[in-house]
This record gives structure tokens, sequence and C-alpha cells, in this order.
């Protein structure tokens, strides 16, 4: 399983986009918000895969494949809940990229971004330009299977 370090922000104000890349995104959750890993369905544009994550916070285990469309599809009828989002991928000065979600559906108007690291003190050192808000990694009210799924009672 690699290792995903990431931190997560509202976005205050959307960016010039001219230089992103659009995406429409449909991920869906196989498992509760309660459970201890992550099962995930993500069709990006054409591609369809599935996505295992473990933990919480800035790192995380993460494990991703591509599969099939009819896969896909099968799996997809078992999901718990699922979200709607146009991913906008975008670079950052020092060679950084942004990953900025519009959620639709009844997540709208929401806007957030990512951003992916590789160490936990480039992570730490990471100054967000002016039109990111305020930081929201390893909120639960933020993680899209929360979102998509909704709260639970469990403790």
């Amino acid at each position: 399983m690699a290792t995903e370090i990431e931190r997560k922000f509202l976005v205050d104000r959307l960016p010039d986009l001219s230089e992103a890349t659009a995406t429409q995104i449909r991920q869906g959750y196989v498992t509760h918000p309660d459970d201890s890993c992550e099962v995930r369905l993500r069709q990006r544009g054409d591609r369809y895969l599935a996505t295992i994550k473990s933990g919480s916070g800035l790192v995380r285990g993460e494990y991703e494949a591509e599969i099939g469309r009819e896969a896909f599809e099968i799996l997809w009828a078992g999901i718990m809940g699922h979200i709607s989002k146009v991913r906008h991928t975008g670079p950052l000065p020092g060679g950084l990229m942004y990953e900025l979600d519009i959620y639709q559906g009844p997540q709208a108007p929401l806007v957030t971004v990512e951003v992916e690291f590789t160490s936990v003190s480039e992570a730490r050192a990471f100054r967000p330009p002016a039109w990111f808000g305020r930081e929201v990694t390893g909120q639960r009210a933020y993680s899209n299977r929360v979102m998509a799924i909704g709260e639970t009672n469990a403790a």
C-alpha cells in the first residue's frame, strides 16, 4: 500500500482555472464511515478505479487499481452512497499540483482543494495561496465518504 500525504482546504474564491484540466468524477463508497478502512469506486472520465484507503488526517495508506467498466458497474450496484464533482487539476508554485473539487448535487456549492506532498516535512512547510480558505485536513465532516453516506450514530 502506498502512502498518501495530503492537505485539504476550503476554497475562499476560485482561482484562474485556465491552466487546469477539468474532469467529471463520480465516486461511491462500499464501506461505512465508521469502518477502519475506506473502499471507494471512482469513475474519472473514462477510467474506472477501485481504491482502498486506511488511516485519516495528513498521512494515509492508499492502494488504487484500474478496473474494467463492466466490473465497475457491477460493484457500483452495492455502494452505500455517492458524490459527484468536477475536479480541476492545475499547477502551484514550486512544482506542486492542486486538485480543486466543485461538488454537485447535495454537496453543492461546496468547493475544496487538495495538495499532495512527497513528505510530511514538505506538507508542513507548505504555505497555501491566498485563494485557499480554512484547512479541513482530517476533519470528518469534509471526508468524501462521510458526505456521500452521512454521519452515523456509532461511537
